[in-house]
């Protein structure tokens, strides 16, 4: 006999003591749960009968996770066999969402059925619900139909600013994959590095890739800068590039390259100053390459045409030139036959007009074009990368900056200056993917006291703020509410150059973001998913070794009713993980107390201050969070 659970608001409290009993922590949660009773036992010999290449591809996919998990692979076949235990995966149409899937599990079979991506879902959250007891593999009896919010579901990884390895970025598609992100935004080309060999063009590779040093430091720490004395660089070759498409392919992720123009183009202009808007780099004026922070200060910096190793917005662009159209039409062509995405993404983004304004060349396009001025020079510029793209068949992305002089007729646009670009251009008929800096830039620090964390570009921007974040802006319609594609998280890395700090500010929001681009909105709950499901999702990743933030731990109080004192409750954000705390002003770590049970507080005198509880979180695998406090008011 079957419970069914209605995913109602009504209903939360209910669905999450149920997943707590059967110990269901799929992220992100499905559309609806229908729990039976009893467990499937799947044994070594347990068969995967798959029908098609690529569902053998997806069964193969899951059995490297299983071989991680249980130490054994299934076998698998093309036939359904009659009497033994088996997982079948059915590949059926579904013209209402190619993604959706459903998962049947009873006491013989476990059975997904979907297109081909929905196959590849399913055998995701089938993944998730692996228990290992006394030896034994086992999964619960239940019925799953899940079905995605959105259809565009991001992550955007810079390697410009630090470049990361193929076997990095492939990691990073492999967590993607499980938690049902379908789209990998590739940053290969910016100021500080062109990450993408273009071999008519070998100079991108040989001076664009490379810079002989970088500033330490959040950028306002020393004036003028300091720097390591570290060269930093390197590039994806296009066989590499498109192993990395293939294999992102695989796990039902589109790789959108994105080519930044007409600005964020410094190491572009360092190998091929001729490309930028004076006949001369002397003619720029100064000889040198400046940077302007968002509030306008300037900051300048001899670099002699060098790639720069500083952030910030460089005056430095290409110009409306021909000779600058046929070099982006070289590179795009090669980008095209390495990625086959319907989008190529062109950046639009942070282009100041200097340079513009005082080029002769410019000014003579705004003359002839009959352009009002620099805006509308730029939405020129980008008009004619679109006719090029679109006569290949391709649709351009572009950050919302590319509204301003008129949008291009056919673009898209990623709103990240919160969601006020998006909202202009869903009611313009034009598609948009919903990337605020609100709640979706994860190079933002995860605590407010940001000396207890790791050096971030600024903001605060914590687990449950991604969690609250909704796509669909209250100020539209309903039928303009359709041109929202979907959501995406960025991943900048400006001060991001290790693997380990990567993974620490991508995870756990990419639970979070996972679930605001797959859960309906009215399916999610904060506290179902940061204590239910969560913690062991994150004691997967330690297995797996990916170096996560650790979160803060869930802190409930309340008040002995015969001493007045308080109750601390402390329940750690990681499956089995302990937790070290001190209530007498002085620091946390495991030579503090050890907490096995609710804690009956000290009561200060009635001069002193409230007490604040001090304490670590200490993983099963011996990795301590940052220090955190609480006060006990």
């Amino acid at each position: 006999m079957y419970r069914f659970l209605i995913l109602t608001s009504s209903f939360l409290v209910l669905f999450a003591l149920n997943i707590q009993a059967q110990n269901l922590t799929i992220i992100p949660l499905p559309e609806s749960i229908q729990m039976g009773d009893g467990q499937l036992v799947l044994r070594q010999g347990t068969i995967i009968a798959a029908y098609s290449d690529d569902t053998r591809k997806s069964a193969t996919i899951f059995n490297e996770l299983l071989e991680t998990k249980a130490g054994f692979r299934l076998p698998i076949k093309m036939a359904t066999p009659q009497s033994e235990v088996a997982i079948v995966l059915e590949e059926v149409k579904n013209p209402e969402n190619d993604e959706g899937y459903s998962l049947q599990i009873d006491n013989k079979y476990v059975i997904i059925k979907g297109s081909s991506k929905g196959i590849f879902y399913g055998l995701q959250s089938l993944f998730q619900l692996i228990e290992i007891n006394n030896g034994q593999v086992t999964v619960p009896q239940l019925k799953i139909a899940d079905a995605p919010a959105f259809g565009y579901r991001g992550i955007m990884l810079d390697v410009s600013r630090h470049f990361f390895s193929t076997d990095q970025v492939k990691k990073i598609i492999d967590l993607m994959g499980q938690l049902k992100l379908n789209t990998l935004h590739w940053h290969l080309t910016d100021d500080q590095g062109w990450r993408l060999e273009i071999k008519k063009h070998p100079k991108l590779t040989q001076v664009s890739a490379w810079r002989d040093s970088t500033i330490i430091g959040q950028y306002y720490d020393f004036k003028p800068f300091v720097y390591d004395g570290q060269p930093h660089g390197g590039y994806y070759t296009q066989e590499e590039a498109k192993e990395i498409v293939a294999y992102a392919a695989e796990r039902k992720i589109t790789v959108i390259p994105e080519i930044e123009l007409p600005g964020h183009s410094s190491a572009v202009l360092a190998a091929y100053p001729e490309l930028g808007s004076f006949d001369t780099f002397e003619g720029m004026g100064t000889g040198t390459i400046a940077a302007v922070n968002e509030n306008g200060k300037e900051y300048d910096n001899d670099i002699n045409q060098e790639v720069p190793g500083f952030w910030g917005v460089h005056y430095n662009i290409y110009g409306p030139t021909p000779k600058a159209f046929a070099f982006l039409e070289d590179v795009l062509t090669e980008v095209m036959e390495i990625f086959p995405s319907e989008y190529i993404h062109i950046g639009g983004d942070e282009v100041p007009k200097d340079h513009w304004k005082t080029s002769e060349i410019a000014q003579k396009v705004i003359k002839k074009e009959k352009l009002a001025d620099e805006h509308e020079l730029q939405s020129h510029f980008i008009h004619q990368i679109e006719l090029f793209l679109n006569k290949n068949n391709r649709k351009l992305i572009g950050w919302d900056e590319i509204l301003e002089g008129g949008l291009a007729p056919n673009a898209t646009v990623m709103s990240w200056r919160g969601e006020k670009g998006g909202i202009q251009a869903a009611k313009m008929g034009h598609d948009v993917i919903m990337t605020p800096n609100s709640h979706m830039y994860f190079d933002h620090s995860q605590a407010a006291d940001k000396t207890t964390e790791p050096l971030a570009i600024g903001g605060f921007l914590p687990l449950e703020k991604v969690y609250s974040y909704s796509p669909i802006p209250n100020e539209l319609t309903k039928e303009e509410a359709k041109h929202v594609l979907g959501v995406q998280a960025n991943l900048w890395t400006e001060y991001i150059p290790s693997v380990n700090k990567m993974e620490y500010f991508l995870f756990p929001r990419a639970f979070a973001l996972a679930e605001v681009a797959w859960t309906k909105a009215g399916n999610k709950n904060f506290d179902s998913f940061s204590l239910e499901r969560l913690p062991k999702r994150l004691l997967n990743l330690e297995e797996k070794n990916v170096f996560f933030r650790i979160p803060e731990a869930k802190i409930n109080v309340s008040t002995d009713p015969t001493s007045g004192r308080h109750i601390v409750e402390i329940h750690p954000m990681v499956e089995n993980a302990t937790v070290y705390y001190t209530f007498d002003g002085h620091k946390a770590d495991q030579t503090a107390l050890l907490y096995t049970s609710p804690i009956l507080a000290p009561i200060a005198g009635e001069d002193q201050k409230p007490l604040t509880l001090r304490y670590v979180t200490i993983t099963p695998g011996g990795r301590s969070s940052n220090e955190f406090s609480f006060p006990l008011e």
